[in-house]
């Protein structure tokens, strides 16, 4: 397993909890606004052992309440779930942050009690899935899995979507919504949040902007309808 960084401290990324954040190396997607391209593939320069995490976490308790685990996509690390219980065993939440591309892992980690939190991307509207991604010929069905999953409600959780100009419209949204509807006619999504692009140095593909603050507004009216509680996270 490659721990790619930690970020100490974080009062962001598990709501209602003081969290550390670890990176984890890998990802199978190649979105194009994605700025952490640096855990896409190969070994970072600069790595933390489990060991040395471990030691972190134990001189913290305390301090911290959880443990969000971010990529990359940490579904791809066969390591994961003994590094959950690891962490666990130290008497730490932990928040995991998905793609949703592997419902198999998803779902035994839920099972073994090894998640408390669940944060899953929905990239877009499923006809633009694959563009969205960076992946052709991308097959939706284990995304379309693991949102099924989610939306039983079997684990606190939430979706989100990173909003960019290019690639999302008030149209998508609608779509969005609709497919949550037929993948659970009889329950709506918990919590749905929209997150405005930021563009950074680091980020795969040039020339892409974040939305007006209006056009995000109206994105979130669209969704809506179809969730429990839709919201602009950051804004």
């Amino acid at each position: 397993m490659v721990i790619a960084g930690l970020q100490k401290m974080t009062l962001l990324d598990y709501p209602g909890k003081v969290a550390c954040t670890v990176f984890l190396q890998g990802c199978n997607f190649r979105c194009p606004f994605c700025h952490n391209s640096d855990l896409l593939g190969g070994t970072p320069s600069d790595t933390l052992s489990v060991d040395e995490l471990l030691a972190f976490l134990n001189k913290r308790k305390g301090l911290l309440d959880a443990v969000c685990i971010t990529g990359g996509e940490p579904t791809l690390q066969p390591d994961l779930p003994a590094l959950i219980r690891s962490i666990k065993e130290l008497g730490y939440a932990v928040k995991l942050d998905t793609n949703g591309s592997r419902p198999a892992v998803l779902k035994s980690l839920v099972a073994d009690d090894l998640l408390d939190y669940v944060a899953m991307d929905v990239k877009n509207a499923p006809a633009r899935y694959a563009e969205t991604v960076g992946v052709p010929s991308f097959d939706l069905a284990p995304v379309e899995e693991s949102l099924a999953f989610l939306l039983t409600g079997t684990v606190p959780y939430e979706l989100r979507t990173t909003v960019v100009r290019e690639l999302h419209s008030e149209q998508d949204f609608e779509e969005i919504g609709r497919w949550l509807t037929r993948l659970a006619p009889s329950r709506k999504a918990a919590q749905y949040f929209l997150q405005s692009f930021v563009d950074r140095d680091s980020v795969l593909q040039n020339g892409l902007h974040a939305p007006s603050d209006a056009a995000l507004q109206a994105f979130r009216d669209r969704i809506a309808p179809f969730v429990s509680c839709a919201s602009i996270r950051g804004s």
